[in-house]
């Protein structure tokens, strides 16, 4: 059966399929779409979880090996396949069809995977979960569908707009849905769940138009302390809110923290949606910082945070720059030009 991503939730609501397929290559709704899936799944004591990512010379013999095996507390598991290339080739077209022939009440399968050519979408295994199974397509949004998608983010977040004002932001993200929600939440940050205007929306985007947080991230994780301090310098002056630097440092600060400590990275990775380019920057950043230093640097943004609320003395801006110094992993200020 093939659902809609609107249509998803209901269905969940009402059962869980034995099979899964996320196909698509728009990152943000795929991710979630699993997220939600496996939140159902749990909810009907699919407790344990398998992940599986089915890249270079992956043995497709551990999925059945998986399915075949049970764990000593009798526990229903979610086999979560992930194939980044969404090319199956022929040993897991093999392994899937063989799946589905053995399907066990105690498995659910999940398979999330890029975007599915033609052929694949005709083949034999396709055809079978189709018949089994759910099947959800991911597609980048466009136009009135992209604003609606906006307008139901924001509401989720409190977050009353305008139409001119959700224009704004469709135009700012350029379809990129990821963007689209870290705008969002920097909306939410930076005002709260309030309603607002055109003029508000238009001045919160023109703010970050020049130096916006993100190259702030980008620099931090690079490790580029000259850079960042710049940039950090510029959104002050343009008048970015403290809070809306706090949040985007925190939030690499959090994954940072969880891949330190991960013994599956990929499930991170995909959890904060982190891909190609980021990615790459992130593992430098986790090869300089050390467990210890990942900590104080939490420290530093709880500082940040209470600062900013007129909660303890001293300038949020200075802790931000010393929190950008140790995502750095810079030891002092004596480094910045």
């Amino acid at each position: 059966m093939r659902l809609s991503l609107s249509q998803l939730s209901t269905d969940l609501s009402k059962r869980i399929a034995p099979i899964y397929l996320i196909t698509g290559d728009e990152p943000l709704q795929a991710g979630e779409a699993a997220d939600a899936i496996r939140a159902a799944a749990k909810k009907s004591d699919f407790l344990n979880r398998e992940v599986f990512s089915a890249e270079g010379h992956f043995d497709w013999k551990q999925l059945s090996f998986a399915a075949d095996s049970s764990s000593i507390f009798s526990d229903k598991k979610i086999l979560d396949l992930r194939v980044p290339s969404g090319k199956f080739g022929t040993e897991g077209s093999k392994a899937i069809s063989e799946y589905c022939e053995n399907l066990s009440p105690d498995n659910l399968l999940l398979i999330s995977c890029a975007k599915l050519d033609n052929t694949s979408l005709k083949s034999k295994w396709f055809q079978t979960i189709d018949k089994l199974g759910v099947v959800v397509q991911v597609f980048p949004l466009e136009g009135q569908e992209l604003i609606q998608w906006l307008q139901h983010r924001l509401l989720k977040r409190g977050l009353q707009v305008e139409a001119a004002g959700v224009k704004i932001i469709a135009s700012r993200i350029e379809g990129n849905l990821l963007a689209a929600a870290q705008e969002i939440e920097k909306l939410y940050v930076l005002y709260g769940a309030v309603k607002l205007s055109t003029e508000m929306v238009e001045h919160a985007v023109a703010d970050s138009s020049r130096f916006d947080v993100f190259k702030l991230t980008e620099a931090v994780l690079a490790g580029r302390v000259n850079r960042a301090a710049r940039v950090l310098h510029a959104l002050r002056e343009e008048g970015i809110a403290a809070p809306v630097i706090l949040w985007a440092l925190s939030r690499e600060a959090r994954a940072l923290m969880e891949l330190k400590t991960a013994t599956n990275k990929e499930a991170v990775f995909k959890k904060h949606f982190i891909w190609d380019k980021r990615k790459q920057a992130i593992t430098q950043a986790l090869s300089r910082l050390s467990l210890a230093q990942l900590q104080h640097i939490f420290v530093l943004t709880a500082k940040a945070d209470r600062q900013s609320k007129g909660q303890q003395s001293g300038d949020a801006w200075e802790t931000l720059l010393l929190v950008c110094l140790a995502i750095c992993a810079a030891p002092n200020t004596s480094k910045i030009l």
